[in-house]
């Protein structure tokens, strides 16, 4: 799309949508959840990102973990008070610890990770994701997937004594999973695997529907799992008149841009077994990231919405 097309079809579902968007969650689990990095904008704390999700009708927030870990008593309760005050509930938060590179980096996050996974307990927030690298220059698959079993094993155990579930978002899109050596982990099937030698009971899925349809997996894969199999979900379109192998990872559009992912099929899944948790539009996309921060976010909170009106049996 260009930049007139897009504000044109922003403000076509923003007019279909307004009824929608007042009813927020009537009929589903699912939170629409504003998580500003994924649709390009810059907050400088956790109070300003509340108030864009508050005015821009967002039903979950992300936490911002190093802030929420530095809060006295006193600005934990000032911030959960604004949380309530404005009808928010938190999303998953990023996991801060470099796992996929050296191991210097890695015990260094590590050490930091404690007292963020205290500070999210504090505030009450139970979720905590991040993504699993495609392809390895150097790891053959086993010796990757080992690395990745021992080092997130480690991860979790720190999350799962402050309550924290970890998610795990495979990454299907086939430039990536070709782009190295060494193809890794990018199907359902293959995380379940990981999520499985990693045996500590709090870690499941973060699912996207542009790496699910890169993937090739199906809503019938999404209706055999437990709501509790899934942390977190990520909302995408895909561009139209693009082969499926060739589409970018970076290039993506606003749920429902385009209707060439089965975004109805996939929510419709979740719905049915229960899903409860946050789900948030990560469209990577220029025209989007180009905008300022209310734009950026009433275009995004509009889209989800009317994706979520595909939900059927709501």
């Amino acid at each position: 799309m260009t930049r007139r097309e897009f504000i044109a079809s922003s403000a076509a579902i923003a007019i279909a949508s307004s009824a929608s968007a007042q009813t927020a969650t009537a009929g589903r689990r699912m939170k629409i959840a504003l998580t500003p990095g994924s649709i390009g904008v810059n907050v400088k704390n956790q109070r300003e990102l509340n108030d864009l999700a508050y005015r821009h009708k967002f039903e979950a927030v992300e936490p911002m973990p190093g802030e929420l870990a530095a809060m006295s008593a006193d600005q934990m309760a000032e911030t959960l008070g604004d949380l309530k005050a404005k009808n928010l509930v938190w999303a998953a938060a990023g996991l801060p610890v470099d796992f996929r590179g050296e191991d210097a980096a890695f015990r260094e996050g590590m050490a930091k990770l404690p007292a963020i996974a205290a500070g999210l307990k504090r505030a009450g927030v139970g979720r905590m994701g991040t993504w699993l690298s495609p392809s390895h220059g150097k790891l053959t698959y086993l010796a990757n997937f080992k690395q990745h079993a021992a080092r997130l094993r480690e991860v979790a155990t720190v999350l799962r004594d402050q309550g924290v579930r970890l998610g795990l978002e495979y990454v299907g899109t086939r430039l990536l999973w070709t782009g190295k050596k060494y193809p890794f982990v990018h199907t359902m099937a293959e995380t379940r695997e990981l999520i499985a030698a990693i045996g500590t009971g709090n870690v499941g899925l973060v699912l996207d529907t542009w790496h699910w349809w890169q993937a090739g997996d199906s809503v019938e894969d999404i209706a055999a799992l437990k709501p509790e199999d899934v942390v977190s979900v990520d909302l995408n379109d895909a561009p139209k008149d693009v082969d499926k192998a060739l589409q970018k990872d970076n290039e993506r559009e606003l749920p429902r841009a385009t209707g060439v992912i089965d975004i109805a099929g996939f929510l419709t899944a979740l719905h049915r077994i229960g899903y409860d948790g946050p789900a948030r539009p990560e469209p990577f996309n220029k025209i989007l990231n180009a905008m300022d921060n209310d734009a950026a976010c009433a275009a995004s909170s509009v889209a989800v919405h009317k994706a979520m009106e595909l939900v059927q049996g709501r």
